[in-house]
């Protein structure tokens, strides 16, 4: 086998690998887990709202 071949048999798999990424990337199974990492940072903000509402409240005595 020559280095052309070597090549030829990377690509290919480089290209199966790409197609296994995107299939695994918009597949139903996954798409709770991405939703839910999307909207992390939103979860933190409600919880210093509320701390910071505590806060307030202990104030205002």
């Amino acid at each position: 086998m020559d280095y052309g071949t070597y090549r030829g048999i990377l690509t290919l798999v480089i290209l199966v690998l790409f197609i296994v990424i995107v299939v695994w990337a918009y597949s139903k199974r996954s798409k709770t887990r991405f939703k839910d990492a999307a909207n992390a940072i939103f979860e933190d903000e409600s919880k210093h709202n509320k701390t910071l509402s505590n806060e307030e409240k202990g104030s205002e005595k």
